[in-house]
């Protein structure tokens, strides 16, 4: 039996065992719980804050409804009021929160590394799980990818999987490269124009392309990404019309694919940019089932951190 986690700020050191269980307690969160339907106590009593740095709807909700489904109570911290705005060292911050003796803080933040500073600044039992940090890691992305693949796909071992996009600004590929290797894929690509590529030594578990029609053909699954236009004030970016002519997802490059590929995208969708709206709502389409296993696999994270 492997050591339970207190806190959650990267999939690249978790071991397979690690990785599985965490997978196979989401499946088991999304049957306790009859897919939504009813509300679980284990982490009755338990008080979890959202500490969010940067806007997210969509990830800020999924942690919530993972919280209250587990009984948990659920602060969201306003940045917009908050002593950080008026200069408030973060570290401060922490200890002020800490000192209403919270169980866990969810954390989002534009600066990569901050999770990882905040659990060698916490003073209590308080755990700490990254909601996303600069372009380093999403663990739970990572995570919620994965299942999804495996609830398709089990052998993922002979699996080709291609991600395209805007990669180096990516903390999502970075985490669904750390998960799907750590699982057995071992047919990863990388795609994309070369200033969105990072460095081939970066991730050398994975082939880069810039041609998206060579990367994509035969893949079982295609991982399109969004444009991060507000990591690029280096970048002399091309139009959006000649980017989604030559890396957006349409029906005829969808057909390179392997028969019946998942098609993913971890939000929000830029349609008619990276992918069509025909292919973002086709029957290969697995996006919105991203979406409800990632309620599941932070009801996971959350049990697995806060679990007595």
């Amino acid at each position: 039996m492997t050591q339970r986690l207190r806190h959650l700020t990267s999939l690249a050191p978790l071991a397979r065992p690690t990785i599985e269980r965490l997978l196979d307690r989401a499946e088991s969160m999304r049957e306790a719980c009859a897919h939504g339907t009813r509300k679980l106590d284990l982490l009755a009593g338990r008080t979890i804050l959202n500490l969010f740095f940067e806007p997210s709807t969509r990830t800020r909700t999924s942690f919530e409804l993972a919280a209250r489904r587990l009984g948990a109570d659920v602060i969201n911290f306003d940045i917009g009021f908050s002593s950080t705005a008026k200069g408030e060292e973060l570290f401060d911050t922490l200890h002020t929160l800490e000192a209403m003796h919270l169980d866990a803080i969810i954390v989002r933040h534009k600066q990569s590394g901050t999770p990882e500073e905040l659990v060698r600044h916490a003073m209590s039992g308080v755990s700490v799980v990254n909601a996303g940090d600069g372009n380093h890691a999403h663990p739970t992305q990572g995570l919620l990818d994965a299942l999804t693949i495996r609830q398709h796909l089990p052998d993922l071992s002979k699996l080709s999987v291609v991600i395209c996009g805007d990669v180096k600004h990516s903390r999502v590929a970075r985490s669904d490269v750390h998960a799907l290797s750590t699982l057995g894929v071992r047919d990863l690509r990388l795609c994309g124009p070369a200033s969105l590529l990072p460095p081939a030594e970066e991730l050398p578990q994975c082939r880069l392309f810039s041609d998206f029609d060579q990367a994509i053909e035969g893949a079982n699954v295609v991982i399109m990404l969004r444009l991060q236009k507000e990591r690029m004030q280096t970048i002399d970016f091309p139009d959006e019309a000649a980017y989604f002519h030559a890396y957006g997802l349409d029906k005829r490059r969808l057909a390179l694919a392997a028969p019946r590929a998942l098609v993913m995208h971890p939000g929000p969708i830029n349609r008619g940019i990276e992918i069509a709206s025909e292919i973002a709502d086709g029957v290969q389409s697995r996006i919105l089932e991203q979406v409800s296993n990632g309620v599941f696999v932070r009801m996971a994270v959350l049990a697995e951190v806060l679990g007595r």
